[in-house]
Formats: C-alpha cells, sequence, structure tokens
C-alpha cells in the first residue's frame, strides 16, 4: 500500500511512519521539513518568509515522492496536502496573501499531476494538550516560544484539512480519521493496523 500520514504538529507522524515501515516492510519516505534550511528562517520571520517556505517545503516533498512515483509500497510521514494546510493558516493569520494562496494552490496542483494517489489517507487525531506536550518533549529550539502560533494551527487544522481533501475530491474510503492515544501499546497498535487494512481492502 502507498500510505501517507497526516496531522498536525507534535502529532507523532514521524513515530507512526516509523512503526508502519518495520511492521509493513515498506520504503519509509521522510518529511523533510525538520531538516530543511528554510524552516528555522520561516519561524524568525513569518511576516517575510511564509510563503517562500513553504514553496520550499512543498517542493522538497515533492522531489521525495516523485522519486517513489512508481513505488506501491511506502510510507509517508507527510502528504501533498499537509502544506496546503499551513498555507491555509498562515492565509488565515495575515502571513500569506490572496495572490500567494492562489499561486501555492497553482503549484500544488501541478504537482499533484505527476503523482500516483496514495491508497489511505492516514489522518492523525490528537487533542491539542497531546500536541503541546509532544513538542515540548522533542525539545527542538526552533520551536521553543512557538506556543501560540502552533496552538492557533492546531485548532483549525482538521476543518481545514477536510475543506481540502474536499476541494480535490479525495474519496472517504481512502481517509482514515485515526484517533491515537499510545501508539507504543502493543492493543492499540494492533488496532491501528485493522483499520489501517480495512482501508486498504476498501480501495482495491
Amino acid at each position: 500500500m502507498k500510505i501517507g500520514i497526516i496531522g498536525p504538529t507534535g502529532a507523532g507522524k514521524s513515530l507512526l511512519a516509523d512503526k508502519l515501515s518495520a511492521y509493513y516492510q515498506a520504503k519509509l519516505i521522510e518529511e523533510p521539513v525538520a531538516k530543511s534550511p528554510y524552516l528555522p528562517v520561516f519561524y524568525l520571520n513569518k511576516e517575510r518568509m511564509s510563503f517562500i517556505a513553504q514553496n520550499a517545503f512543498y517542493s522538497e516533498l515533492f522531489i521525495l515522492l516523485y522519486k517513489e512515483r512508481n513505488n506501491t509500497n511506502f510510507i509517508s510521514d507527510s502528504t501533498m496536502f499537509s502544506n496546503l494546510v499551513f498555507a491555509e493558516q498562515l492565509h488565515g493569520e495575515g502571513y500569506i496573501n490572496d495572490v500567494q494562496l492562489e499561486l501555492v494552490y497553482r503549484i500544488a496542483e501541478e504537482g499533484l499531476k505527476h503523482l500516483p494517489p496514495l491508497d489511505v489517507h492516514v489522518v492523525i487525531m490528537r487533542r491539542n494538550d497531546q500536541l503541546v506536550s509532544n513538542v515540548a518533549k522533542r525539545g527542538r529550539a526552533i520551536e521553543m516560544g512557538q506556543e501560540e502560533y502552533l496552538a492557533k494551527h492546531n485548532a483549525n487544522y482538521y476543518p481545514t484539512l477536510q475543506s481540502i481533501f474536499t476541494r480535490y475530491q479525495i474519496p472517504a474510503e481512502r481517509i482514515l480519521w485515526l484517533p491515537i492515544d499510545n501508539m507504543e501499546d502493543c492493543d492499540e497498535f494492533a488496532e491501528i493496523i485493522n483499520k489501517i487494512e480495512a482501508k486498504g481492502l476498501a480501495v482495491a
């Protein structure tokens, strides 16, 4: 299966991707944003760098997915829709203007033409307190002092993502809205696998 994982900052996308990659013996495609040189620049100056950074993040992920376009068995800890959620949020907060947002969508749509659809979009659903706690635990220096920005982002994440799924007519049977408490728990992870495979069978 081609599985893409999506969710707000601190949802546990990388951890779930690692576990699924090991379970399915599938290629792991790691989100490039955390290592991108644009990320610290973005956090330091959202007013000037939001539009440039979002397109940089999108392009970096597109290249990784394009290289795997013929691979039918991979796990990606991000999807092409993740950047659109961030762009919408930044637009709502005034960091990206109308013209820039439209250009982000045009670039995204051109990229999507060259990628096969994912079999399952796994949306990790977490409470805001879990997201905040997870971000704090990983202790990235560039995320310190960004609590207000992340809180606003988290508050609107899932409705924004649903609107993007609707815009691109992603079938409901390809979307798994997945509440997670502790994916390290063996029973919970087994249930996650059952839910993913049920979705996979639905689109097979």
